[in-house]
């Protein structure tokens, strides 16, 4: 039993032979359940992860929990589990493998529901303390929630400038042991700072790039004190 590479399914056959000879092949119409499952199993393992129908959430919840485990407990884990890459191969069988009992096709590794599947090895109350910790999205002085990017060291947080206004301090996560960050953009979204420290920011670096702003977007509200924050600083 393999998988055919030209047809992308699962083929069984019974064979017929005496010793190197092929007195006859028959192709199966009922392959058992571990026999489907143990050869998804070894094609992931052949081929890697990314036969799974991965998404960029999915790569960040990743990015998530193994940035917990390697802050938090970096000797231990604690009781973050690892889930690199490398670990949910090693331990295929026992996170996937119940997933895969009906498949035949490779196209069938595409429809699995990977984020409850993935999400599943987190034991309560995990999930709720991931959340806290290292939140997805962060809210913004504007009241926005802008995506975490955890799949850079160390994460990044990339928002308009402007957004930015009203805040004396730079973002943290992980109760404050990781700063991130800050890739602050123009209104057209171009880069114009890339900062760990916007308190720093603000005193030696605004006022250049805000004389630079207020030449390039006139219509924009560019207070001289950025840590105050008003109506017009939406824009």
């Amino acid at each position: 039993m393999a998988w055919d590479p030209a047809t992308g399914r699962l083929r069984a056959e019974r064979l017929r032979r005496v010793g190197a000879l092929t007195l006859s092949r028959r192709d199966l119409e009922t392959v058992p359940a571990a026999t489907r499952r143990h050869a998804g199993l070894d094609l992931i393992r052949a081929r890697g992860l990314t036969l799974l129908p991965w998404t960029e959430a999915l790569r960040q919840w990743q990015a998530r929990v193994m940035l917990l485990r390697t802050v938090l407990e970096p000797e231990t884990g604690g009781p973050w589990p690892d889930v690199s890459d490398r670990r949910l191969l090693d331990t295929l069988e026992l996170w996937l493998g119940s997933h895969l009992g009906r498949f035949g096709h490779i196209k069938h590794l595409a429809e699995l529901d990977l984020g409850p599947i993935l999400r599943g090895l987190l034991p309560w109350p995990l999930p709720r303390q991931l959340d806290a910790l290292a939140p997805a999205r962060y809210t913004l002085p504007s009241g926005a929630r802008a995506k975490i990017d955890y799949r850079q060291t160390p994460p990044i947080l990339a928002v308009r400038l402007q957004e930015m206004f009203g805040c004396d301090q730079t973002p943290q996560i992980l109760g404050g042991r990781v700063t991130l960050r800050l890739h602050l953009l123009s209104p057209a979204r171009r880069p114009v700072q890339i900062t760990q420290d916007l308190p720093g920011f603000w005193r030696s670096g605004y006022h250049g790039v805000r004389k630079e702003m207020k030449g390039r977007y006139p219509k924009h509200h560019w207070p001289e004190d950025p840590c105050r924050r008003g109506p017009k600083d939406q824009g």
